[in-house]
């Protein structure tokens, strides 16, 4: 079987999916599945459908382009602020997208009434993480415009954290985002549809409050692939961590010594070593390197040490186990490592089903 791949079991995937969607569906939380991770991939969006989401969101209107012409009919979400040049392609192939600068909102308006078609908006909000978003001063002003302009429905308004500087979602700003929508509901007389509070680093707040406010919305990636929140990286209960695997192959096993020798200086990627004399070891290299993934992300099995990677090379420190050329080593992967490897051409996704998978909780 070709090498390096991803295993990519899917009755897994729609396990996470379906549990996060019933426990969030307790609290009134619809769930949007995100794809972008996996590269539009329509057999996962197919089973994340299955297991109950609402619609599917992406940040890349190529993804979004693969689904439709592979029949994906369900809502789709662009979750990236469109760019003026796609704003044709947007309004074609997305039923909402989320939207922060009104120069862009009038040109999706302009597209969608010479396309005949209605478009959804949702408003982003700046609500401390520092990457996109509306000031919340400048929210109502915002909402007022999209609401007179033609072809558009204002169907909620949203924020994101924890991806740029780490702020987590709590009570405060999760309040702060129900409190702006009944403002906006209160001063237009309009009823959001949508208030979604934001991604997987949410769940922390969202399954251990009872009473979360107008947030009647989340969009999950990583905790539905990796069964993992982003704000610690911990499992979430009940989830299976390991509904994708990287599998990489070795091409050389042999017992080397610990320390370089000659004179150093940077390595291929710009970092210098960092090794410590531990005499002779045995160290294998998989052909698999920082082109097709992040190494970082990787989560060895026990027994093995990654020692570093160049860009086509894994190099480990087999321990007191021998690998052989030709042995197939199976790891972990993160939210970096698993964006990477989906990009690559050069890593092969295997598709897994089988019988239904459960988890059970704690």
């Amino acid at each position: 079987m070709s090498t390096p791949r991803l295993d990519i079991n899917l009755d897994k995937i729609s396990h996470n999916a379906r549990m996060l969607v019933e426990d969030l569906g307790d609290r009134g939380i619809a769930v949007t599945g995100v794809t972008k991770a996996a590269l539009g991939s329509l057999d996962i969006a197919k089973a994340m459908l299955r297991a109950g989401m609402s619609g599917l969101g992406d940040s890349r209107i190529e993804n979004i382009e693969a689904m439709r012409q592979q029949r994906i009919s369900a809502p789709i979400m662009l979750i990236r602020s469109p760019m003026l040049s796609q704003v044709d392609r947007v309004v074609r192939n997305a039923d909402i997208s989320f939207n922060t600068e009104l120069s862009v909102v009038r040109r999706l308006s302009a597209a969608a009434e010479e396309a005949e078609r209605s478009h959804g908006i949702v408003l982003m909000v700046e609500l401390g993480d520092l990457r996109e978003g509306i000031l919340p001063e400048d929210l109502i002003s915002a909402a007022r415009e999209v609401v007179r302009l033609p072809n558009l429905e204002l169907t909620g308004i949203g924020t994101n954290l924890a991806c740029h500087s780490g702020m987590a979602p709590d009570a405060d700003n999760m309040g702060a985002l129900s409190t702006l929508a009944e403002e906006i509901e209160t001063a237009l007389g309009i009823q959001l549809r949508l208030v979604s509070g934001g991604n997987s680093a949410n769940l922390d707040w969202a399954l251990g409050n009872s009473a979360t406010g107008r947030i009647n919305h989340l969009r999950l990636g990583e905790a539905i692939l990796l069964g993992c929140e982003p704000l610690h990286r911990q499992p979430v209960d009940g989830l299976h961590t390991d509904a994708i695997t990287l599998v990489a192959e070795v091409i050389e096993s042999k017992t080397k010594p610990s320390l370089p020798w000659g004179t150093l200086a940077e390595t291929a990627f710009g970092g210098d070593v960092v090794s410590t004399d531990s005499g002779d070891m045995a160290r294998a290299i998989l052909a698999v390197g920082e082109q097709d993934l992040d190494p970082d992300g990787l989560l060895p099995p026990e027994g093995l040490t990654i020692l570093g990677a160049s860009g086509d090379h894994l190099l480990l420190d087999c321990g007191k186990l021998r690998l052989r050329v030709g042995d197939e080593v199976r790891f972990g992967v993160n939210y970096s490592a698993l964006v990477r490897a989906m990009t690559s051409p050069f890593v092969e996704k295997k598709m897994i089903r089988g019988k239904p998978v459960t988890q059970h909780r704690k």
